[in-house]
């Protein structure tokens, strides 16, 4: 079982940086949950929701063209956390953002889809105003 908390989602201007985090914690041993393949989604009212950007154990990344270039996922296998440094933000990545994660890896990371993905966050809402 892991439960994810992501952190971070504020109101920003346009052309703006902003940090997001997510914490893991594992019922199982925090060695197997480091091991898990992590990714951040993001849902607009009115959108469906977006695959932003995976990231395996190795550290291997795929990233939505909508944001390729101003974001990077990121991880930090000691403390079980997952980032993403979102710069050069646009109104219209204005969304929910929610960390995921599924203990399998493997290509199908690359295609950023919700439903490979068993575990969820709650949500950080990030607002970018022009």
């Amino acid at each position: 079982q892991v439960q994810l908390m992501e952190s971070g989602g504020v109101s920003v201007q346009s052309g703006g940086s902003l940090i997001l985090s997510c914490a893991a914690s594992c019922a199982a041993s925090g060695y197997t949950c480091r091991s898990y393949s992590m990714a951040w989604f993001r849902h607009a009212p009115g959108k469906e929701r977006e695959g932003v950007a995976t990231i395996d154990s190795s550290g291997r990344t795929s990233y939505a063209d909508s944001v390729k270039g101003r974001f990077t996922i990121s991880r930090d296998n000691a403390k079980i956390t997952l980032y993403l440094q979102m710069n050069t933000l646009k109104p219209e990545d204005t969304a929910m953002y929610y960390c995921a994660a599924d203990s399998r890896s493997g290509w199908w990371l690359q295609r950023r889809r919700a439903a490979d993905f068993g575990y969820w966050g709650q949500g950080t809402q990030v607002t970018v105003s022009s």
